[in-house]
């Protein structure tokens, strides 16, 4: 155990973590072996009745509704910009990436598990023939070659905070998506969503066991890592989301908009999150901050109030969009 300081070092901190990281990885990742891959949830081609089966994936497709259409590509180009994500992650200062480190396996394998997202998306929409898939493509381009800018600044205390909120969103969207699915009859739609949110439910548990160990050795600073991130507000990853011969960021908004209209993902989400990250990292309870931490709490605590106020004078965004990736 290292002694709690206000002179700790991040690295000191990410070095004391990666032995538990490291003997965690069985829980905090599945094997390959004891993954689902994409292809099990699609029709076979092998297979002799591959057409037929394509005819009725089709045919359930046929019954989403445009919203749901629309939020489950723009949750698949999320996905799909993949690449990103991982660099992002390499770019993070005080992070151990040798090979065998516990901080290095995990970046490998949350990517390796993430990538099955994207995958599985996609080709769901190529046979559901609904979708523009050069739009599509194109958008997907755009996000990965726009990149992003997230506010944590190389820090692996913001980035953490901000995977903890951003996994424990995607797992929301994609759960509610399966659950509209499935009341539109589209049963392996909605099987298909639920596996993807079970991955991202155990990663935003993951990201969140990492916080707890940081506040354990770093408590002001990993407060005060925590406040920056709400004062900024977290940004999805997709926040530049365009279409062809849309402006950068555009998109993004129509399909929040979406979104908002199903209770996918609303501003009472956001506020909910942040309540649940409260509760898990008990932040009320937290001793031996520093007077500057001691307000950053104060800050942290009074806000999921003043978000709820703010979101209860929100009107609910009018259908008024058509997307260039829907036919």
């Amino acid at each position: 155990m290292i002694a709690t300081s206000t002179s700790i070092s991040r690295s000191e901190v990410l070095q004391h973590i990666e032995p538990f990281l490291r003997a965690n990885l069985g829980t905090f990742l599945k094997s390959v072996e004891d993954s689902w891959q994409p292809s099990d949830f699609l029709p076979d081609s092998r297979l002799d009745n591959f057409f037929d089966e394509v005819k009725l994936l089709r045919e359930r497709a046929g019954e989403l509704s445009y919203d749901l259409l629309a939020v489950l590509i723009g949750d698949t180009i999320t996905e799909e910009a993949l690449p990103n994500y991982e660099a992002w992650f390499h770019e993070l200062d005080h992070l151990n990436r040798d090979r065998d480190n516990g901080w290095a396996q995990w970046i490998r394998g949350w990517t390796a598990e993430e990538n099955r997202h994207g995958d599985l998306l996609n080709r769901y929409l190529y046979l559901s023939g609904r979708v523009n898939m050069r739009e599509f493509e194109a958008s997907t381009q755009h996000l990965i070659a726009d990149g992003f800018d997230l506010g944590t600044a190389h820090d692996p205390y913001r980035a953490f905070v901000y995977t903890s909120y951003q996994e424990a969103a995607t797992n929301l969207s994609h759960r509610r998506v399966g659950t509209l699915a499935r009341k539109a009859g589209d049963a392996s739609l909605s099987k298909l969503c639920g596996m993807i949110a079970g991955d991202e439910s155990r990663h935003a548990r993951v990201y969140q066991t990492f916080v707890e160990k940081i506040f354990e050795v770093d408590p002001s600073e990993m407060m005060l890592a925590f406040e920056d991130m709400m004062r900024k507000k977290i940004v999805m990853p997709a926040h530049y989301m365009r279409e062809l011969g849309v402006e950068m960021g555009k998109t993004f908004g129509h399909f929040t908009d979406a979104a908002q209209r199903l209770g996918v993902y609303t501003s009472q989400d956001y506020t909910d999150i942040l309540e649940g990250l409260i509760t898990t990292w008990k932040i009320d309870q937290m001793s031996g901050l520093t007077d500057t931490a001691e307000k950053a709490r104060d800050y942290i605590m009074a806000l999921p109030n003043r978000l709820r106020r703010v979101a209860d004078r929100m009107p609910v965004p009018k259908l008024e969009y058509k997307f260039k990736w829907i036919e």
